[in-house]
């Protein structure tokens, strides 16, 4: 797989990843590739500088506002969109909004969620750990379970 910095005739810049080089020449020639921005099938490479992330740093690149950050453990860009920016923050928000407010019950989580709906207990919000199979029996159960979303820095 290859990354490029791309920048349609309008000049919008925006990054797509490809097999190989041809891949993205023949995608090109055949108008395949389209600016997400305003949909021009007219795109180049743009010139590519290293990605060097700089903790607490905004940067400028191709008239699109970028966050600069450390690279994480499992390989995830080092720059960032501000709408990609937006969304982890969100997610973050979410997550931490559970956390506070529900209690974690670690790997009892589809006893406990067992017991709650066939009431056994007292119904209360927890979260917890559960395989997918656990997760998908409990949902068979009609009892209702939702992933809490976990963000790469989650992993450290």
């Amino acid at each position: 797989m290859i990354r490029y910095n791309l920048r349609c005739d309008k000049g919008h810049g925006f990054e797509s990843w490809f097999q190989s080089s041809g891949a993205y020449d023949s995608q090109v020639k055949r108008k395949l590739v389209n600016c997400p921005q305003c949909g021009s099938a007219k795109v180049e490479k743009a010139i590519m500088a290293p990605q060097i992330g700089r903790k607490g740093n905004q940067k400028q690149q191709q008239g699109h506002e970028v966050v600069a950050q450390p690279a994480p453990a499992d390989n995830a860009p080092l720059m960032m969109a501000p709408q990609e920016a937006e969304l982890r923050a969100k997610l973050k928000e979410l997550r931490d909004h559970i956390t506070s407010n529900a209690d974690n019950v670690g790997e009892s989580f589809p006893t406990e969620a067992r017991a709650m709906h066939y009431g056994d207990k007292e119904h209360r919000p927890i979260y917890g750990e559960a395989s997918l199979e656990e997760a998908r029996s409990l949902i068979d159960e009609g009892i209702e379970v939702a992933p809490i979303p976990v963000l790469p820095g989650d992993r450290n």
